[in-house]
C-alpha cells in the first residue's frame, strides 16, 4: 500500500512538473520561443566559507525565497534577442563566437538586458525581469548545498572551453548543450555569464527574505560563469560583476517572470576611495630663485606597506605596477595593482596616500576592483587648470591582461570621492593596457600611453582627448604592427610600457621596452625612439643614446616643471651580459654604475648631458617588491629594476615610485654627480 502510495506521488509531481513547464512556453515573436521553468518557492543556503580570492562569498546566510517564480530554461539566445533589437545581428560571429539563432546572445550591457524584459512585459502583459542573485543562486543549487549541482566536481559533459583566454576562442554557445540541472535550468555552469537585478555589494550575516543586494553601487552582479572560465569559478556560491555599462563576448542573460522581489535593498557601501581627505589647498613652497636652489634628496620610503589586517583579502603577495600624483591639498596619492597571479582574477588596486608634511606612507586600502575581473594598468594625474585627478584604469573580460576595456573616474576633491566608472574605450582589446605617466599637452589635449602585446614587442598606442576626458580616441586606427626599424614610420609607439612627452614644438617623443634598435655592431641594441608630428597618427623611428631594458622594467619621461626632459630607467637588467653605465662623480673620474639611473635634457631629447646613479651612497640592503626582490645599494649599484612612474609637485620635487620605494629629489639633486669619493668594493 504505501509502495503504491509513492509511486502514486511521484507520478503526480512528475505531471504537476510537466504541466508546469507546458503551460510557461511564452512566445517572444514569430519564431523566437523562451521555455520557462516554474521555480517553487523555498529556503536554501546562500554564499560560501568565502577563502582568500572567495572572501565575498560570506558569511553563507539563511535566504526565503517566498514566491515561486518562471525562469527561462535556457539563456537568451540570439534568434530571440532580436526580435527586440534587430541591429544586434551585427554581433553575430564576433571573434567566431555566437554565430547561429540558438546560441546565446552575447555582447549586451545591462540597460540592454534590462531593456529586453520591459519590452516583452509590454509585449506579454507580464512581469519579466532579471534574476536577482538570490533567485539565480537558488535556481541553480536546485536543492544543493556543493560546489556545483553535479556534486564537489563539474563533469566534462557540463564544460566547455574552460580556458583563460588571451585571444577568443571560437567555440559554440548553443543553450542545452551543456545539460540541466535538477530542477530542468540548461547551462547554469558556464555557456555565458548571465546579468543578474543586483549592484554588487558585501553579504551581511542575517537571514533574509527576497533579498535583492545594495540600494546602488558601482556594478550589477553576474553569475554562472562562461565558456572562457576556469571551472572553479563556475560555482553555485561565486560572484562576479560588471559596469553596468560594460559588453563583450563572455556575458549574456537569462530572464524570470514572476512578481518583483519584496525584500528591501540594504545601504549602498560608500566608495572605497572614501577618507577624511582636508580640502584646503595646500600652498606649495615653490623656490623664488632656482639658481640658488639647493641639491635635496629625501631617504627612500617604501609606499607599499602591509595591512595591519595579515589575512586582508584584498592584499596578495604580487604588489606592482604603480601610478602616482600629487594633490591639490598637499597630499600625494599612489595606487598599484595586488594579486597572486598577474593574469589572475583577483588583481585589485589598492592606494594609499601620504599626507603632506607626514614622513610616512599610510596603510595601503581598497581603491578599485571589478570584481572577478584582471585590472591590469593604473595611471594618475592632476590637471592643474581645474584641480581634478584623472584616475585611469584597465578593466578585462575575466582573467588574463590582453583583452582590457579602458576605464577613466575623476575626482575634484582630492581623491575624496571619484565619479562612476566610465568606458573611456569600451573596446575589450590589446593596446589597452593603461600606462602611468597621463599628461596634458600644451594646447590642452590629455594624452594616455597604453599597450598589451603578449609577446612584449608590439608597440604602444597613445589616446587621446579634446574635451578634458569626456571622449577619447585612438589616432592610430589600423590592426596592422608596423616594422619597427631606424628610419621607417608607423602608427604605433617602438616598444611596450612607453614614455611621452610633448616637445617645445609641438611633436611628441617616446621611449619604450623592446623592439630595439641596433646602431652597429660595436654599441650594440638601444633602446628605441619614436617622434610624431601629427598627434599619434605616424611615428618615425631612430635609436636612442640608452641601453635597452626587458622584464620588470618599465621607464619613466617626464617634462619638468623647469623645462627640462627627465628620463629615468635602467643601465642593464639582470638578466643580461651587458656591464652597466658609465657614469662621472664629482672629481670627474668615470665609474661603472648599475641600476635605476636618470638623465636630463634640456634641449627636448637632442643631447642628455645630465647622467646620474640614482642611490644614496651608503651601502644597505632594500626590497625592492613585484619581479625585483631584495637588492643591496651602494655607490656602484642602484635598484636594478622595477616599474616606475613619477610626478613632480609644485615645489619642484620629484617624486619617483619602483614597484615598491618612493625615490624623492629634485633637479638640482640630479644635476650634481654622485659622490663617489669612496667606492664600495
Amino acid at each position: 500500500m504505501k509502495k503504491s502510495l509513492l509511486i502514486f506521488t511521484a507520478l503526480c509531481v512528475s505531471l504537476i512538473v510537466l504541466k508546469a513547464q507546458q503551460t510557461s512556453t511564452k512566445k517572444t515573436g514569430e519564431t523566437a520561443i523562451i521555455q520557462m521553468i516554474n521555480v517553487q518557492a523555498g529556503r536554501f543556503l546562500m554564499g560560501s566559507a568565502g577563502y582568500r580570492q572567495d572572501y565575498d562569498e560570506r558569511p553563507a546566510h539563511a535566504v526565503t525565497i517566498s514566491s515561486s517564480f518562471n525562469m527561462a530554461a535556457t539563456e537568451i539566445t540570439n534568434a530571440q534577442y532580436e526580435q527586440f533589437d534587430p541591429k544586434h545581428r551585427k554581433y553575430r560571429g564576433l571573434h567566431g563566437l555566437s554565430k547561429n539563432d540558438d546560441d546565446a546572445v552575447i555582447m549586451v550591457d545591462y540597460s540592454e538586458a534590462a531593456a529586453f524584459c520591459k519590452w516583452l512585459s509590454e509585449k506579454e502583459g507580464k512581469n519579466y525581469r532579471l534574476p536577482t542573485e538570490a533567485e539565480w543562486e537558488y535556481a541553480c543549487r536546485a536543492g544543493t548545498f556543493t560546489a556545483y549541482f553535479t556534486g564537489d566536481g563539474l563533469p566534462a559533459a557540463h564544460q566547455n572551453s574552460q580556458e583563460t583566454m588571451w585571444n577568443p576562442k571560437p567555440v559554440s554557445l548553443q543553450v542545452r548543450t551543456h545539460g540541466a540541472n535538477q530542477w530542468g535550468l540548461f547551462d547554469m555552469h558556464g555557456n555565458v555569464e548571465e546579468w543578474c537585478l543586483d549592484w554588487y555589494g558585501p553579504y551581511t550575516p542575517e537571514s533574509k527574505i527576497d533579498p535583492v543586494g545594495r540600494a546602488s553601487g558601482l556594478y550589477r552582479i553576474t553569475r554562472g560563469g562562461s565558456f572562457g572560465t576556469p571551472v572553479r569559478f563556475l560555482r553555485s556560491a561565486n560572484r562576479s560583476a560588471m559596469i553596468p555599462t560594460d559588453k563583450n563576448w563572455l556575458v549574456g542573460f537569462r530572464i524570470v517572470e514572476g512578481k518583483p522581489p519584496s525584500g528591501k535593498a540594504l545601504p549602498a557601501i560608500p566608495s572605497p576611495a572614501e577618507k577624511s581627505i582636508t580640502q584646503k589647498e595646500f600652498l606649495w613652497a615653490v623656490p623664488t630663485d632656482l639658481k640658488i636652489e639647493k641639491p635635496v634628496y629625501l631617504e627612500t620610503i617604501s609606499f607599499v606597506l602591509k595591512p595591519a589586517n595579515e589575512d586582508s583579502p584584498t592584499m596578495y603577495a604580487h604588489n606592482h605596477c604603480p601610478a602616482i600624483t600629487w594633490c591639490p591639498n598637499g597630499d600625494l596619492l599612489a595606487v598599484w595593482f595586488s594579486t597572486d597571479d598577474e593574469a589572475g582574477r583577483e588583481m585589485t588596486i589598492l592606494s594609499s596616500r601620504l599626507r603632506k608634511e607626514k614622513s610616512s606612507w599610510e596603510q595601503p586600502s581598497l581603491f578599485f576592483k571589478v570584481p572577478d575581473r584582471n585590472m591590469t594598468g593604473s595611471s594618475l594625474f592632476v590637471h592643474r587648470a581645474t584641480n581634478t585627478l584623472y584616475f585611469m584604469n584597465g578593466v578585462e573580460t575575466a582573467g588574463s591582461w590582453q583583452n582590457l576595456a579602458m576605464v577613466l573616474r575623476t575626482s575634484k576633491d582630492n581623491g575624496a570621492s571619484w565619479t562612476d566608472p566610465q568606458m573611456a574605450n569600451p573596446d575589450h582589446a590589446m593596446r589597452n593596457q593603461v600606462i602611468a605617466g597621463m599628461f596634458s599637452t600644451s594646447e590642452g589635449v590629455l594624452v594616455q600611453a597604453a599597450d598589451a602585446t603578449p609577446a612584449g614587442q608590439g608597440g604602444t598606442s597613445i589616446h587621446v582627448s579634446r574635451d578634458l576626458g569626456k571622449t577619447w580616441e585612438r589616432p592610430y586606427k589600423d590592426s596592422v604592427t608596423p616594422s619597427f626599424t631606424s628610419g621607417k614610420s608607423g602608427g604605433l609607439i617602438a616598444g611596450i610600457h612607453a614614455g611621452v612627452v610633448q616637445l617645445g614644438n609641438g611633436d611628441l617623443m617616446a621611449l619604450g621596452r623592446g623592439n630595439n634598435i641596433e646602431v652597429n655592431a660595436a654599441d650594440g641594441p638601444r633602446m628605441p625612439m619614436s617622434i610624431s608630428k601629427d598627434m599619434g597618427s605616424t611615428w618615425q623611428y631612430a635609436a636612442s643614446p640608452f641601453p635597452p631594458i626587458a622584464g620588470g622594467q618599465r621607464l619613466v619621461l617626464k617634462r619638468l616643471n623647469e623645462g627640462a626632459l627627465l628620463l629615468v630607467s635602467f643601465t642593464n637588467h639582470p638578466s643580461d651580459k651587458r656591464q652597466g653605465m658609465t657614469f662621472k662623480d664629482k672629481k670627474g673620474s668615470s665609474f661603472t654604475g648599475y641600476g635605476m639611473y636618470a638623465a636630463v635634457s634640456y634641449d627636448d631629447g637632442k643631447t642628455w648631458p645630465v647622467l646620474k646613479l640614482v642611490t644614496e651612497g651608503p651601502a644597505k640592503y632594500m626590497y625592492g617588491g613585484a619581479w625585483t626582490g631584495y637588492f643591496e645599494m651602494n655607490k656602484t649599484h642602484a635598484e636594478p629594476r622595477g616599474y616606475l612612474a613619477i610626478t613632480q609637485s609644485p615645489d619642484n620635487m620629484i617624486h619617483l615610485l619602483s614597484s615598491s620605494n618612493h625615490y624623492r629629489m629634485n633637479l638640482k639633486w640630479l644635476e650634481t654627480p654622485n659622490d663617489n669619493s669612496q667606492i664600495d668594493k
